[in-house]
């Protein structure tokens, strides 16, 4: 041991500060020469396993603890801090519980306190320093109350025997010193040991700055905040042995406690070893025997008591018997039945209760016995599953079924696992969530008081993609590059954000990952909760929960099983109606032809995997007529198939232009057709590995999954022994060892690229589902589709011009005909969701359609002010419903709606007035309104007619800002003519014709960016002006002088060459130049023509003159066309006055007094 350990430290994990990183640390402590560090963070056990692995990795000894906050000390209500240290089991079990009760019952404003009580009994195998100057000694001894510190001292020690130890420190802190001397005076006259830390919260003194900064982040204050407390000093970094004794040289026997005290601290952990929850069994049956009765009875009912049922005639009734039960021996060997239990528990409960449940995914699909118990609906053996790929005898591992449940009831199946395993036995799992890159900018920009303008500049110059880091953007981005080398304030912004990056910054909950406990949850894992004592999940990770023994359940939640059960909600509804039998999705044909007519088209937009730009052209290519193509689809969309030129060779051999060959035309031999057939001789599937070694050199398939994994991590030493094997295995049965030897070579060139045909089948199945929906029930499958995308306004867009493409009917949201959702008609019109009503909210929704729904439909605004709830429904909701058209239907123009809206909510609150006096309207429910009665009825809008009428761009801008898109028309339309003067060829009409200087206009309705081979930024942009779309392409240096006008909804001009699109079939443009719509009137238009009549007045000049003058300066010449009656003339205005034609000053000329006409001259 060395002459000096660390028992003092908060990691990242311990949240509200520390910027310790665990293996940086680990290499620290190794590098000056310690032999252990102690962790202490928080209240929290976050990241001990982490650190005990890196811990041995590094050779240190791990040494755990917790700095807590303890309650009810010496009876008041002041927190008081204790550092616990862990000597053995026995006292990392009494420290998880504390730890756990923290959070589950000590919680004051979501910070964990344990209660002073909660030690007594809970003290065994543990350490206890007593928190330095901060502690409750610390503090009487800095108020000179000593009689107190002395009682303080003789309760901790009798709490404590011989594990008590008073705490010192010299970082430079107020009262360090004072404090130290009387503690070092009370020691003496207790026998109290005492020992030194440096209550570590960095690695180096350098990063003192940016632990302050982390420190405010969480605290929402900023760094030169007066009111923020300053309890950190510069010099609470990582000491090395030697500073550490300079220190306290003249309290040797400080610093030698802490070596003592590492050497009693001596906490093992067996990590890896699973254990498994019981699963509850008739008692006249012992688990294994139960599992193989559930398994046979099982099968029988997927295949037929005599086999009729089975699809595929390769095999018979005996071969799925023996299969069953080859792989029930396995794991019962393995002693994993419990587990199969439990999942297939949970999903029967699901299936009984109506909640969608995935066809399975991974490798799980392999297994029979999964088939037999209902937890994969794939039969494995129709499809050359292996269950080896999932469990093999040979690797012992535990079985890890992915189970993909309904979005919007996967709580429910996991609220019954917690109700039936015992909640305190059940919880999901915890997530760390870190300070990514765009926010770190605006975090650090924050506490260091920077505008607001520059954090966000900073932050937009880094790219949004998924693993995007600072140093990365850095590279990528030479705007970024220049922003920094040109401001000193955003270079100060990045440094310290990169020292931050990454920082564990909050915890959450995984969304899908559950463990089931044999006993209580407590007994391996510490436990985390809200303030409310909700939201309970394990204090370990899913990678580390495992370690600890648990073991991991995964209800994964899949968006496409919720749109397949809204689709088929609503397809069944109108199927009764109709007299016809329930759909059932999972019993489909997979040899639809309407369905691969679809797909060959490319029609696979919100079809589930296949929607992608690259998977379309991947299908264009491929034209899948089979399910096994679809299979293959999945499999070979990857970045290894695409660029390795397997999907090329995969493609020709379909559609002939290639040999087949098993699998090659040099080496192949025919005992591998069978395998190679479905994928016409490629090797695509980790299975099909499997079996060549199998078939070919005598492998059995556990064997061969080892092979499997070898071949994909490329040991050279390994690879050279299977070499070996499997030549001498092939040659033991008759094939020449050469030809092995190539075909091995061929096996392990293409294994690296092989897929798990398991995982492919299983979501293959789910695309196939959704094709389906989609060709045969369109209307319902779109309405469902956009019911799920309701908050994501970009997805919606895509999904309403897919709808349009496909010729239905989508109608706006509708007051008296639309739901929350999107829905169909009896006519088969989709109707758009009122939820998805920006401003609106559920609340509201369902006032309207339970009032509609009891009372009828509305007839009026007035009457659907008067029997809705004004509080849910206030003006601005009303508001939003109007601008998105959902009052349309009543035949009223949304512009004289909203004038008599303030009308209707006044009545409307006289009528609930009156209601609760007690007074009736002798005149109906809704109070009378002056209008025209000659037909007999009211017109309740009379006074409102002669509103001003909405522009066509005002109707739009109101659904853009309610519905995020235009419906009714299109921005291009109030500048039609006009445009059409200088740009006269609609997209709809273009040629590619070659010629460099071709004009569109139209809006950009998507656009993205991407690098080229160079580094450089490009962008790829959809524009449309109504009669078509196209796709640009705008290279670097056209990106670079228009970046800022390539963005979505932007109405621009384009000029450049137009060509034909191999991908698309249409046509696509290479920009040159771009231009905004006034850049472009400036550009193009000769002058600004303005009409004056003779009755124009002096101050109608005087105000021309004032517009002209403040109006942005351009290069459009403006001209006065003066009419008197009696005589006309035209004035041509200096350059000063040339200006840039603007919408805003269009509209304000034409606007003057005396103005007759305003013309832009082309």
């Amino acid at each position: 041991m060395t002459d000096f350990v660390h028992l003092r430290l908060h990691t990242e994990y311990s949240l509200v500060d520390g910027i310790v990183r665990v293996k940086p640390l680990m290499s620290r402590v190794a590098e000056l020469g310690m032999a252990a560090v102690a962790v202490t963070d928080v209240c929290n056990f976050f990241g001990l396993i982490k650190a005990y692995k890196a811990a041995l990795s590094a050779g240190i000894k791990p040494i755990f603890g917790a700095d807590l906050n303890l309650l009810g000390v010496d009876g008041n209500d002041r927190p008081v801090p204790l550092t616990l240290l862990v000597t053995d089991l026995t006292g990392y079990s009494n420290l998880t519980r504390l730890i756990s009760r923290a959070y589950q019952e000590g919680q004051v404003l979501g910070v964990p306190y344990v209660h002073y009580d909660w030690l007594h009994g809970s003290t065994e195998g543990l350490i206890a320093l007593s928190g330095g100057r901060e502690g409750d000694i610390g503090q009487s001894l800095i108020s000179d109350k000593l009689e107190l510190a002395e009682s303080q001292l003789s309760r901790w020690m009798q709490l404590f025997p011989e594990r008590f130890y008073l705490e010192v420190q010299r970082t430079g802190r107020e009262a360090e010193e004072p404090y130290l001397h009387a503690a070092v005076k009370l020691a003496e006259r207790f026998l109290c040991p005492i020992v030194a830390t440096n209550d570590v919260r960095f690695l180096v003194a350098s990063e003192f700055e940016a632990h302050e900064a982390r420190v405010c982040i969480g605290e929402g204050r900023t760094l030169d905040d007066p009111r923020r407390s300053k309890r950190y000093s510069d010099q609470q970094f990582l000491r090395s042995p030697a500073e550490m004794k300079a220190l306290f040289s003249d309290l040797p026997e400080a610093i030698e406690n802490t070596v003592a005290i590492a050497t009693r601290c001596n906490l093992v952990l067996n990590l890896g070893t699973p254990c498994l929850p019981e699963y509850p069994v008739p008692d006249d049956m012992s688990e294994q025997n139960y599992f193989r009765q559930v398994s046979h009875q099982g099968l029988i009912q997927r295949i037929g008591e005599t086999g009729e049922r089975i699809p595929d005639p390769r095999f018979t009734r005996q071969d799925y018997i023996d299969r069953l039960d080859l792989e029930l021996d396995i794991i019962i060997q393995m002693g994993f039945p419990g587990y199969f239990l439990i999942v297939m528990d949970f999903i029967r409960w699901a299936k009984e209760h109506g909640i969608p449940v995935g066809p399975g995914r991974g490798s799980g699909a392999g297994s029979l016995v999964a088939y037999a118990l209902l937890i994969t609906d794939l039969d494995p053996l129709q499809y050359d599953l292996l269950f080896e790929r999932f469990l093999n005898p040979d690797r012992v591992s535990m079985p890890d079924f992915d189970i993909d449940f309904c979005m919007d009831r996967r709580d429910e199946v996991i609220d019954y696992v917690a109700n039936h395993y015992g909640r305190d036995a059940v919880s999901q799992i915890v997530t760390f969530g870190t300070m990514a890159a765009k926010a770190v900018v605006r975090d650090v920009a924050r506490v260091q008081g920077k505008s607001y303008g520059l954090a966000d500049k900073l932050s937009k110059l880094i790219p949004f993609e998924v693993g995007m880091t600072l140093a990365k953007a850095f590279d990528q981005e030479e705007t970024l590059r220049d922003f920094l080398r040109d401001d000193d304030q955003a270079q100060e912004i990045w440094d310290m954000a990169c020292q931050l990056e990454g920082i564990t910054r909050n915890v959450g909950k995984h969304a899908g990952g559950v463990v089931i406990a044999p006993s209580q949850l407590v007994d391996f894992a510490p436990l985390y909760c809200d303030e409310s004592g909700g939201g309970l999940v394990t204090q370990f990770d899913k990678n580390d929960v495992e370690e600890a023994g648990l073991v991991k359940f995964d209800f994964l939640g899949l968006r496409t099983l919720t749109i397949i059960a809204w689709a088929l909600d609503m397809i069944n509804t109108e199927r009764a109606k109709q007299g016809q039998a329930m759909l059932d999705i999972n019993a489909l044909p997979l040899d639809d032809a309407a369905v691969f007519e679809s797909l060959q088209k490319a029609d696979t937009t919100a079809v589930f995997q296949l929607e992608s730009r690259g998977m379309k052209d991947l299908i264009k290519r491929l034209r899948p007529d089979t399910f096994e193509d679809i299979i293959a689809l999945v499999a070979l969309f990857r970045p290894g198939p695409l660029q390795s030129g397997m999907v090329d060779n995969f493609i020709n051999r379909k559609h002939g232009r290639e040999a087949i060959a098993y699998p090659d035309a040099h080496y192949q031999h025919p005992s591998l057709q069978p395998i190679l057939e479905p994928t016409y001789g490629i090797i695509l599937y980790q299975e099909q590995v499997m079996q060549i070694a199998q078939v070919l050199a005598g492998y059995t398939l556990g064997e061969a999954d080892m092979l499997r994994r070898a071949m994909g991590k490329k040991k050279p030493e390994e690879m050279a022994k299977q070499r070996e094997i499997f030549q001498s295995g092939a040659s033991s049965r008759g094939i020449d060892g050469e030809l092995a030897i190539r075909i091995f070579d061929l096996v392990e060139k293409f294994a690296g690229y092989g897929f798990n045909k398991s995982h492919s089948a299983a979501y293959a199945l789910v695309s196939y589902q959704t094709a389906w929906l989609k060709t045969h029930y369109p209307a319902q499958f779109m309405a469902a589709v956009m019911s799920s995308e309701m908050q994501n306004t970009d997805k919606i867009v895509v999904l309403i011009e897919e709808c349009r493409a496909m010729g239905l009917t989508l109608k706006l949201p509708d007051i008296n005909e639309g739901r929350f959702a999107f829905t169909v008609n009896p006519l088969g019109e989709v109707i758009y969701g009122l939820g998805a009503i920006k401003g609106l909210g559920e609340g509201p929704i369902e006032v309207i359609l339970e009032e509609r729904d009891s009372g009828g439909a509305f007839t009026d605004i007035f009457q659907f002010c008067a029997r809705t709830d004004r509080r849910l429904l206030n003006k601005r909701a009303l508001e939003a419903l109007i601008r998105a058209g959902a009052f349309d239907s009543l035949g009223v123009p949304r512009w004289v709606l909203m004038a008599s809206l303030e009308d209707a909510l006044k009545m409307a609150e006289q009528q609930a007035n009156n209601i609760a006096s007690g007074i009736e309207d002798l005149f109906g429910e809704v109070p009378t309104v002056d209008g025209d009665v000659s037909d007999g009825t009211v017109n309740v809008y009379q006074r409102f007619l002669s509103a001003r009428e909405w522009t066509g761009k005002e109707r739009l801008t109101g659904e853009k800002e309610t519905l995020g898109l235009y419906v009714t028309g299109h921005p291009i339309d109030d500048y039609e003519t006009e445009l059409r003067r200088f740009i006269p060829t609609p997209i709809a009409s273009v040629r590619a014709d070659g010629k460099p200087n071709q004009k569109l206009v139209g809006l950009i309705v998507a656009s993205r960016t991407m690098k080229t081979k160079r580094g450089d930024t490009m962008a790829i942009i959809t524009l449309d002006d109504r009669s078509a779309r196209i796709e640009l392409t705008v290279y670097a240096e056209a990106f670079q002088q228009s970046r800022e006008l390539l963005v979505k909804d932007q109405l621009v001009v384009v000029e450049g060459s137009i060509a034909h699109d191999d991908y698309s079939g249409g046509l696509s443009m290479r920009v040159s130049q771009v231009w905004s719509l006034d850049q472009a009137r400036g550009a193009f238009a000769s002058c600004l023509s303005i009409g004056l009549n003779g009755g124009s007045s002096v101050g109608s000049v005087g105000r021309l003159k004032s517009l002209l003058t403040q109006a942005t300066r351009g290069e459009c010449a403006v001209v006065i066309d003066y009419d008197r009656g009696d005589a006309a003339a035209r004035i041509a205005l200096g350059k000063d006055y040339a200006v840039q034609p603007t919408d805003d000053l269009l509209v304000a000329l034409a606007d003057l007094d005396g103005t007759l006409s305003v013309n832009l001259c082309y």
